[in-house]
C-alpha cells in the first residue's frame, strides 16, 4: 500500500474528530440537528487549523443517508463516495485557480440544477478572496437568493480581503489557533499508534516550530520519522529543524542572577558556530524572559508553553527574580530586538547587549527598603533606650595651623556670635523616619565607615573622607564639612558611591550636605574683623598703606594673594 502523509491519513472524518474548534463543530451539530441550514457560510482562520476539513464533514453530514447525531455515518453511500471525491453533487473549487469572472458565471448558471443523489447540492470554494472584484459582485444576487438546495461554503486565510458584502450574506465561523498542549497530544497519540518512540521534549519542539497549525505539525512530524526512524531523540530534531536549544536561553538567565560574563561569548560563539539566527535568538530570548516574568507574577507554570522538564526549572526562578527586574530586563530586550534589525554587525551587537543585561543591577521597591530599614532599627533598639535627641556642638577646626580666636578676644566674641547662630535644627537632630537611628550610631561607626571606604578608594577619596568633620543629621542628609574647596568637589563627584556605601555600611542611604552655616560663619568672622581692624585704625586708615592691610587680611583671615 502507498504511503499515505499524516495529515491525509489522520484527516478527522466526523466532527467530534476535529480538535480544537470545538465552538464551530458544536454549533454546526446543533443546527443540523434543528434543521437550521443556512444557505451560505464562510470559514476564516490561520492555515492547517480545519477549515477544509470541516467544510468537507459539514457537506457529508448533510447529505448522509444516516446520520447519527448530527454526525456522518461514513458507511452509506453518499458519505464513501464525497470520501472518495466521486460524488458529483460535492464541488470543490480552489478560488485561486478559478477567479475569474468566467468561471463564475459558470458556477452561478449550474447552480440552479438539483443534486443528482444527495438531499444538497454543495459548492466548497477554497481561498475565496483570491476571487477578483468583478467575480465577487457577479457572485452577489446568486449568493443571496440560492436555490433552496444549494449550500456554499467558503474558507480563507485572509478574511480581510473578502468584500463586506459577501460576508454579510454568510454565516461566519472564525477559526482559531490550536494550543501547543492539543497538538502534542494529538501528536502522542499518533506516535502510539504508529509505534513511534517519541519524547514530549521533541513533540513540544515539534508543536512550537508548527505555531498552531496542525497540518504543519504533522508534516514536520512525517520529516522527523524519516530522518529518525522509530527511535526520534530531541537533539537530532534540533539539529535537523535548525532550531535553537533552549539551554541556550536558561544558561543567560542563570548569568544575569550569577553576574558571569563569561557566558556572553560562550553563547554567541555557539550561535554563529550553529549558523542559528540572531534575530530569532533575540526572539526566543524575549519569550525566555516572558516566561519567567508569567511565574514571578503567576507563581505557576500553567501558562507557559513548554516542555514540563522546562517548566520545572521556571519555576525555580520565581524567587529568585522580582517583578521590577523581569519588566526592566524585557525592556532592554524590546529595545535591542528593534536595534538588532538594522546592525551591519549583529554578533557584536548580540555581545554588547548581553553584557548590558548581565551588568543590570537588581532593583528594590520602596517598601522592601522600609522593611529592611525597620528590621536593622529593631536590631539596634536592644542597644539603645531613648529616642535619638542630641545636643550636637560645632567641632574645632584640628587641620588649621592658626586659629585667630586663641590669640584675639574679640575674634572669641565673634566665635561665640557665630555658634549662636547655628540652627537649632542641626544642634538638635530628630530622626523622623527610625526612631533608632541618629547623629549618635553615625559617630559610633564612623571610624570602621572611613577604614572601609579607604580600603576600596584609598587613592582619591580615601584622604578626603579622612579629614571630614561631622557636623549633623536631618533624615537622609549628614551635614559636614571639608577642608577646602577641592574636597567639596570630590566628595560631590562621588555621591553615588556614598549613597550605596552608607546603604551597606549603615543600612541606610544617606548623602553628604555640607553644613550651610560654615559659609556664613567665614563672612560673619571676616566682617567682625574687618570691623576691628577698623575701630583699631579709626581715622588713620586713610594713613594706612595699601599693602599693610592686604597683608592683614592675609596674616589674619588666611587669603590669599591674587596676581
Amino acid at each position: 500500500m502507498a504511503f499515505v502523509v499524516t495529515a491525509r491519513k489522520w484527516r478527522p472524518q466526523k466532527f467530534t474528530d476535529v480538535v480544537g474548534q470545538e465552538h464551530i463543530t458544536v454549533t454546526l451539530k446543533n443546527a443540523i440537528s434543528n434543521n437550521r441550514i443556512a444557505h451560505a457560510y464562510i470559514f476564516a482562520g490561520p492555515r492547517g487549523v480545519g477549515k477544509t476539513t470541516t467544510a468537507r464533514i459539514l457537506a457529508k453530514a448533510l447529505n448522509c443517508l444516516n446520520p447519527v447525531d448530527a454526525e456522518p455515518c461514513n458507511e452509506c453511500e453518499m458519505c464513501k463516495s464525497i470520501q472518495s471525491t466521486q460524488s458529483l453533487d460535492i464541488i470543490e473549487i480552489d478560488g485561486a485557480s478559478n477567479r475569474g469572472i468566467d468561471e463564475i458565471r459558470t458556477l452561478r448558471d449550474s447552480v440552479k440544477y438539483a443534486p443528482t443523489k444527495g438531499k444538497y447540492k454543495i459548492y466548497i470554494i477554497d481561498e475565496v478572496h483570491m476571487l477578483t472584484k468583478e467575480s465577487f459582485n457577479a457572485f452577489l444576487k446568486t449568493l443571496e437568493e440560492p436555490p433552496a438546495h444549494t449550500v456554499f461554503i467558503f474558507a480563507t486565510t485572509d478574511i480581510h480581503k473578502v468584500p463586506l458584502t459577501i460576508i454579510s450574506r454568510c454565516q461566519r465561523f472564525d477559526f482559531r489557533r490550536i494550543q501547543l498542549d492539543t497538538i502534542k497530544s494529538l501528536l502522542s497519540q499518533i506516535a502510539e499508534s504508529e509505534k513511534i518512540s517519541i519524547d514530549d521534549k521533541t513533540l513540544t519542539i515539534i508543536a512550537k516550530k508548527a505555531d498552531g497549525a496542525l497540518r504543519d505539525a504533522e508534516s514536520f512530524f512525517d520529516q522527523i520519522v524519516s530522518f529518525c526512524g522509530n527511535k526520534v531523540d530531541n537533539s537530532t530534531v534540533s539539529k535537523m529543524l535548525n532550531l535553537i536549544d533552549d539551554e541556550i536561553y536558561f544558561a543567560i538567565s542563570d548569568a544575569v542572577l550569577s553576574k558571569d560574563f563569561k557566558t556572553v561569548f560562550e553563547v554567541s560563539k555557539k550561535i554563529y558556530d550553529n549558523g542559528w539566527d540572531f534575530i530569532d535568538f533575540m526572539d526566543g530570548l524575549i519569550e525566555h524572559f516572558r516566561n519567567i516574568m508569567t511565574v514571578v507574577l503567576s507563581k505557576n507554570a500553567n501558562l507557559v508553553e513548554t516542555a514540563d522538564i522546562y517548566k520545572t526549572r521556571y519555576l525555580g526562578y520565581a524567587e529568585r527574580f522580582s517583578e521590577g527586574d523581569t519588566l526592566r530586563l524585557l525592556n532592554f530586550l524590546n529595545k535591542t530586538q528593534q536595534e538588532l534589525r538594522y546592525s551591519q554587525n549583529q554578533k557584536l551587537k548580540i555581545e554588547i547587549s548581553l553584557s548590558h543585561l548581565i551588568g543590570l543591577e537588581k532593583s528594590s521597591t520602596l517598601s522592601e527598603i522600609i522593611s529592611e530599614l525597620n528590621n536593622s532599627g529593631n536590631s539596634e533598639s536592644n542597644s539603645i533606650s531613648e529616642p535619638p535627641k542630641t545636643k550636637i556642638s560645632l567641632p574645632e577646626n584640628k587641620n588649621s595651623e592658626y586659629n585667630p580666636a586663641q590669640t584675639n578676644p574679640e575674634k572669641k566674641t565673634a566665635e561665640r556670635k557665630i555658634n549662636n547662630s547655628v540652627p537649632s535644627k542641626i544642634l538638635e537632630t530628630n530622626n523622623i523616619e527610625d526612631p533608632h537611628f541618629n547623629f549618635n550610631t553615625v559617630v559610633q561607626k564612623w571610624a570602621g565607615f572611613v577604614e572601609s571606604v579607604c580600603s576600596e578608594k584609598g587613592l582619591i577619596f580615601g584622604p578626603v573622607i579622612k579629614n571630614i568633620q561631622l557636623v549633623g543629621l536631618e533624615g537622609n542628609k549628614l551635614s559636614v564639612r571639608c577642608s577646602d574647596q577641592h574636597s567639596k568637589d570630590i566628595v560631590n563627584r562621588n555621591q553615588d558611591y556614598i549613597s550605596k556605601k552608607t546603604l551597606e555600611y549603615y543600612g541606610k542611604k544617606m548623602s553628604f550636605n555640607f553644613a550651610d552655616n560654615q559659609i556664613k560663619n567665614e563672612v560673619e568672622l571676616k566682617s567682625v574683623t574687618d570691623n576691628s581692624l577698623k575701630a583699631k585704625s579709626g581715622n588713620e586708615k586713610k594713613d594706612v598703606p595699601q599693602n599693610s592691610f592686604a597683608d592683614a587680611v592675609i596674616n589674619e583671615l588666611g587669603g590669599e594673594e591674587i596676581t
